[in-house]
């Protein structure tokens, strides 16, 4: 399979099954080269079986998958190499320092990165000389990106990236991952923050039983791009909502209407959260009829209440 020279993945028709249960169910979804894309969704619906097969772990049923102009399933080392992978969680060398670390895995890429400015570019010059089980979660998690892009990866894989991470970690390393993008890194992100896909990601997509439901800019998704509102209020004593681009002048429509004070009126913009549940809720609905481990819903994990989302 071809692909355009700006698509760094493209999937058509992927299945996968475990025991004849679809995992993934003829999923279509292209990735542009140079994007951060979010892949969301609850426990099961799919998402790390795709990703392992994007990034030729693991075997598909059927379909056709181009990553970086190669089936995932047959490439080389050569085109291994041009992927980065950070996992959710990672152990091991913990007696050995950062620099040490990273200029021992420098030696298993052509060409790598110079480790002195990779250590630099992920924060950790001064920890430098610190072994990496005296690091904090989000120093480690620095430290899996270094070792992540010291081949100069063109994808970069990153599986739940800031999982514990306290407030201030979570921006640092955002600012990290929006550095590696602006070089040019296409960047695939599974995440259950969606308040970090909403910061991230140029586009997401939201994946339920095994197939992708809805992809889209986050803005659109969440109908900010059309500056919508959803006003509900309470008429005859039957709640109501409406969505709109004009809630000033709903608001006083209901007014002349139901008099100056409307029952039970708010007016709140909808959040990519509100989508995500409605999208979830949705598929789980359809699925009702034919229940399958892979419609499982997870919990959503919205913005910690006490970091404010940068703008």
């Amino acid at each position: 399979m071809t692909e355009p020279t700006d698509t760094a993945i493209r999937v058509r028709g992927l299945r996968k099954s475990y025991a004849g249960v679809p995992a993934v169910d003829g999923l279509d979804l292209d990735v542009r080269t140079g994007e951060v894309f979010a892949l969301l969704g609850p426990n099961g619906a799919g998402k790390t079986t795709t990703v392992e097969i994007l990034e030729g772990y693991r075997h598909r049923d059927a379909g056709d998958v181009s990553v970086l102009g190669h089936d995932p399933q047959s490439a080389g080392a050569g085109w291994r190499k041009r992927i980065g992978i950070v996992l959710q969680s990672s152990g091991g060398h913990d007696e050995i320092t950062v620099e040490e670390l990273v200029g021992h895995f420098a030696g298993y890429y052509p060409g790598a990165r110079d480790p002195d400015e990779v250590i630099a570019a992920v924060g950790l010059d001064e920890k430098r000389r610190t072994r990496a089980r005296h690091l904090s979660g989000g120093q480690r998690r620095r430290l899996d990106v270094a070792l992540g892009i010291l081949g100069h990866p063109a994808l970069l894989f990153l599986d739940e990236p800031t999982t514990g991470f306290d407030p201030e970690a979570r921006r640092e390393f955002w600012a990290l991952i929006t550095s590696l993008a602006d070089g040019g890194t296409t960047i695939i992100l599974t995440t259950h923050y969606l308040d970090e896909a909403e910061h991230l990601a140029d586009r997401l997509g939201v994946i339920t039983a095994g197939r992708i439901v809805a992809l889209d800019t986050p803005d659109r998704l969440g109908g900010r791009d059309q500056d919508q509102a959803i006003v509900g209020w309470t008429e005859d004593g039957v709640p109501r909502t409406a969505r709109t681009s004009e809630p000033t002048a709903l608001v006083a429509e209901l007014s002349a209407r139901l008099g100056a004070e409307v029952p039970a009126l708010t007016v709140t913009r909808p959040t990519l959260e509100d989508v995500y549940l409605r999208l979830i809720d949705g598929a789980a609905t359809t699925a009702s009829a034919h229940p399958s481990p892979s419609t499982a819903r997870s919990t959503i994990q919205p913005a910690d209440p006490q970091e404010p989302v940068p703008s």
